[in-house]
């Protein structure tokens, strides 16, 4: 899957990921692609990474809105079928997300 995620018309300049993804492999794709990868090191890691870790602090803005978008049951159970009109509610969400 990483390198249909890995598929940029304009490459970004860093990758945030978690743990899982802190793998040697992932790594040196993330950095063919010319970006800085941000993940943290496993516990048990042999060769620890450093990591930026106020731009990692970062990724947290992103969990909570998709935590909070998980408590709209229109949003996590899909009421709209149409792409269009759940790519709208979605829309609306961070709307009122961001008005809050």
């Amino acid at each position: 899957m990483m390198d249909a995620f890995l598929d940029w018309e304009i490459p970004p300049l860093a990758i945030v990921a978690d743990k899982a993804y802190g793998s040697v492999k992932i790594r040196q794709q993330i950095a063919d692609e010319g970006a800085l990868a941000v993940i943290p090191s496993k516990n048990n890691a042999r060769h620890r990474v450093d990591h930026d870790k106020n731009l990692y602090a970062q990724r947290n803005v992103v969990e909570r809105f998709f935590c909070k978008m998980k408590d709209m049951r229109r949003l996590a159970t899909r009421f709209e079928k149409k792409a269009i009109n759940f790519l709208s509610m979605v829309q609306l969400f961070a709307i009122r997300c961001w008005i809050n």
